[in-house]
Protein backbone atom coordinates (compact mmCIF):
# COMPACT_ATOMS: atom_id res chain seq x y z
CA UNK A 1 0.00 0.00 0.00
CA UNK A 2 3.23 2.36 0.43
CA UNK A 3 4.08 2.55 -2.61
CA UNK A 4 0.90 3.75 -3.78
CA UNK A 5 0.73 6.56 -1.95
CA UNK A 6 4.12 7.38 -2.73
CA UNK A 7 3.20 7.05 -6.50
CA UNK A 8 0.12 8.80 -5.88
CA UNK A 9 2.07 11.99 -3.56
CA UNK A 10 4.29 12.42 -5.95
CA UNK A 11 2.11 12.36 -8.88
CA UNK A 12 -0.18 14.80 -7.15
CA UNK A 13 3.03 17.15 -6.62
CA UNK A 14 4.02 17.02 -10.49
CA UNK A 15 0.90 17.03 -11.44
CA UNK A 16 -0.03 20.61 -10.18
CA UNK A 17 0.16 23.01 -13.24
CA UNK A 18 1.85 26.11 -12.31
CA UNK A 19 2.43 27.74 -15.45
CA UNK A 20 -0.91 27.41 -16.28
CA UNK A 21 -2.44 28.56 -13.28
CA UNK A 22 -0.02 31.82 -12.72
CA UNK A 23 -0.45 33.08 -16.42
CA UNK A 24 -4.34 32.68 -15.67
CA UNK A 25 -4.55 34.50 -12.51
CA UNK A 26 -2.62 36.86 -14.79
CA UNK A 27 -5.21 37.30 -17.16
CA UNK A 28 -3.28 35.78 -19.96
CA UNK A 29 -4.21 34.17 -22.51
CA UNK A 30 -4.58 30.13 -22.30
CA UNK A 31 -0.72 29.17 -21.98
CA UNK A 32 -0.94 26.32 -24.49
CA UNK A 33 -2.44 28.40 -26.94
CA UNK A 34 1.37 29.75 -27.56
CA UNK A 35 4.59 28.64 -28.56
CA UNK A 36 5.04 25.27 -28.06
CA UNK A 37 1.69 24.81 -25.97
CA UNK A 38 3.97 23.36 -23.25
CA UNK A 39 2.83 24.58 -19.56
CA UNK A 40 6.22 24.66 -18.39
CA UNK A 41 8.76 27.65 -17.46
CA UNK A 42 10.06 28.25 -21.18
CA UNK A 43 6.92 28.94 -22.99
CA UNK A 44 5.89 31.04 -19.90
CA UNK A 45 8.47 33.07 -20.95
CA UNK A 46 6.94 33.41 -23.90
CA UNK A 47 4.48 35.45 -23.05
CA UNK A 48 7.14 37.78 -22.43
CA UNK A 49 6.62 37.94 -18.60
CA UNK A 50 9.57 37.22 -16.97
CA UNK A 51 8.39 37.21 -13.27
CA UNK A 52 5.81 34.73 -14.01
CA UNK A 53 8.71 32.15 -16.03
CA UNK A 54 10.84 32.89 -13.28
CA UNK A 55 7.78 31.46 -10.87
CA UNK A 56 7.09 29.07 -12.49
CA UNK A 57 10.60 27.59 -13.20
CA UNK A 58 10.95 27.62 -9.18
CA UNK A 59 7.65 25.86 -8.43
CA UNK A 60 7.77 23.78 -11.04
CA UNK A 61 11.30 22.68 -9.45
CA UNK A 62 9.56 22.93 -5.91
CA UNK A 63 7.30 20.54 -6.58
CA UNK A 64 9.89 17.54 -7.51
CA UNK A 65 11.99 18.14 -4.72
CA UNK A 66 8.62 18.34 -2.24
CA UNK A 67 7.62 14.87 -4.02
CA UNK A 68 10.80 13.21 -3.24
CA UNK A 69 11.66 15.15 0.24
CA UNK A 70 7.88 14.03 1.86
CA UNK A 71 8.24 10.39 0.46
CA UNK A 72 11.96 10.26 1.82
CA UNK A 73 10.65 10.26 5.23
CA UNK A 74 7.53 8.89 4.94
CA UNK A 75 8.35 5.95 2.82
CA UNK A 76 12.30 5.78 2.19
CA UNK A 77 11.81 2.56 -0.02
CA UNK A 78 9.21 3.89 -2.45
CA UNK A 79 11.21 7.59 -3.04
CA UNK A 80 12.12 6.63 -6.46
CA UNK A 81 8.64 5.94 -7.30
CA UNK A 82 7.46 9.09 -6.30
CA UNK A 83 10.10 10.62 -8.24
CA UNK A 84 9.55 9.07 -11.24
CA UNK A 85 5.38 9.92 -9.90
CA UNK A 86 6.41 13.68 -9.73
CA UNK A 87 7.87 13.62 -13.54
CA UNK A 88 5.34 11.94 -15.10
CA UNK A 89 2.92 13.73 -13.41
CA UNK A 90 4.47 17.37 -14.69
CA UNK A 91 4.65 15.93 -18.28
CA UNK A 92 1.10 13.69 -18.44
CA UNK A 93 -1.26 16.36 -15.92
CA UNK A 94 -4.38 13.88 -15.74
CA UNK A 95 -6.19 17.77 -15.08
CA UNK A 96 -4.85 18.82 -18.36
CA UNK A 97 -5.47 15.32 -20.78
CA UNK A 98 -2.23 14.04 -19.92
CA UNK A 99 -0.95 16.93 -21.74
CA UNK A 100 1.84 19.02 -19.59
CA UNK A 101 5.61 20.18 -19.65
CA UNK A 102 8.55 18.52 -20.35
CA UNK A 103 9.79 18.21 -17.39
CA UNK A 104 13.08 19.90 -17.04
CA UNK A 105 12.16 22.25 -14.23
CA UNK A 106 10.84 19.33 -12.22
CA UNK A 107 14.08 17.26 -13.11
CA UNK A 108 15.97 19.96 -11.16
CA UNK A 109 13.98 19.56 -7.99
CA UNK A 110 14.32 15.74 -8.20
CA UNK A 111 18.24 16.09 -8.46
CA UNK A 112 18.05 18.29 -5.33
CA UNK A 113 16.54 16.61 -3.04
CA UNK A 114 18.12 13.28 -4.12
CA UNK A 115 21.61 15.00 -3.28
CA UNK A 116 23.14 18.54 -3.56
CA UNK A 117 25.91 17.77 -5.70
CA UNK A 118 23.95 15.69 -8.43
CA UNK A 119 21.09 19.19 -8.20
CA UNK A 120 24.66 21.02 -8.52
CA UNK A 121 25.60 19.74 -11.45
CA UNK A 122 22.44 19.87 -12.91
CA UNK A 123 21.99 23.45 -12.13
CA UNK A 124 25.51 24.58 -13.78
CA UNK A 125 24.74 22.31 -16.73
CA UNK A 126 21.94 23.43 -17.28
CA UNK A 127 21.96 27.68 -16.63
CA UNK A 128 25.30 27.49 -18.07
CA UNK A 129 24.71 26.16 -21.72
CA UNK A 130 21.62 28.48 -21.29
CA UNK A 131 23.50 31.12 -21.20
CA UNK A 132 26.39 29.91 -23.59
CA UNK A 133 24.11 28.94 -26.52
CA UNK A 134 20.32 30.46 -25.48
CA UNK A 135 18.40 27.65 -26.50
CA UNK A 136 16.25 25.96 -24.15
CA UNK A 137 16.25 22.81 -25.22
CA UNK A 138 19.83 21.92 -25.35
CA UNK A 139 20.28 23.30 -21.86
CA UNK A 140 17.26 21.15 -20.49
CA UNK A 141 18.66 17.62 -22.46
CA UNK A 142 22.24 18.47 -21.35
CA UNK A 143 21.47 18.94 -18.22
CA UNK A 144 18.74 15.75 -17.62
CA UNK A 145 22.10 13.53 -19.00
CA UNK A 146 24.34 14.53 -16.88
CA UNK A 147 22.34 13.99 -14.07
CA UNK A 148 22.46 10.53 -13.96
CA UNK A 149 26.15 10.30 -14.45
CA UNK A 150 26.62 12.47 -11.74
CA UNK A 151 24.10 10.37 -9.73
CA UNK A 152 26.27 7.14 -10.68
CA UNK A 153 30.04 8.79 -9.44
CA UNK A 154 28.48 10.00 -6.28
CA UNK A 155 27.41 6.31 -5.16
CA UNK A 156 24.07 7.14 -5.87
CA UNK A 157 22.90 4.34 -7.66
CA UNK A 158 18.87 4.77 -7.42
CA UNK A 159 18.91 8.20 -8.24
CA UNK A 160 21.48 7.77 -11.08
CA UNK A 161 18.30 4.95 -12.50
CA UNK A 162 15.59 7.24 -11.65
CA UNK A 163 17.37 10.07 -13.78
CA UNK A 164 18.55 7.89 -16.24
CA UNK A 165 14.66 6.94 -16.84
CA UNK A 166 13.96 10.56 -16.67
CA UNK A 167 16.76 11.58 -19.04
CA UNK A 168 15.42 9.49 -21.66
CA UNK A 169 12.05 10.29 -20.93
CA UNK A 170 12.92 14.27 -21.37
CA UNK A 171 15.18 13.46 -24.64
CA UNK A 172 11.88 11.96 -26.05
CA UNK A 173 10.12 15.09 -25.05
CA UNK A 174 12.44 17.41 -26.99
CA UNK A 175 12.06 14.87 -30.07
CA UNK A 176 10.02 18.01 -32.13
CA UNK A 177 13.43 20.37 -30.54
CA UNK A 178 15.77 17.61 -31.82
CA UNK A 179 14.63 18.15 -35.24
CA UNK A 180 14.65 21.68 -34.81
CA UNK A 181 18.29 21.89 -34.03
CA UNK A 182 19.22 19.69 -36.82
CA UNK A 183 17.10 21.78 -39.34
CA UNK A 184 18.74 24.99 -37.54
CA UNK A 185 15.34 26.11 -36.74
CA UNK A 186 15.66 26.18 -33.02
CA UNK A 187 14.22 29.23 -31.30
CA UNK A 188 16.73 30.57 -28.98
CA UNK A 189 15.26 32.13 -25.45
CA UNK A 190 13.24 35.30 -25.85
CA UNK A 191 12.03 34.71 -28.95
CA UNK A 192 8.18 34.65 -29.53
CA UNK A 193 8.03 31.39 -31.47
Amino acid sequence: MDWILALLVGYGFGSVPFGLMLTQLAGMDDLRSIGSGNIGATNVLRTGNKKLAAATLLLDLAKGLAAVAMTSLLWPEWTWLAALGAFFGHCFPIWLKFKGGKGVATTAGIAFAYAWPIGLAYAVAWIGLLAVVRISSVAGMSAAVIAPLVAYLVGQNEAAMVLGVIALVVLFQHRANIGRLIAGTEPRVGSKK
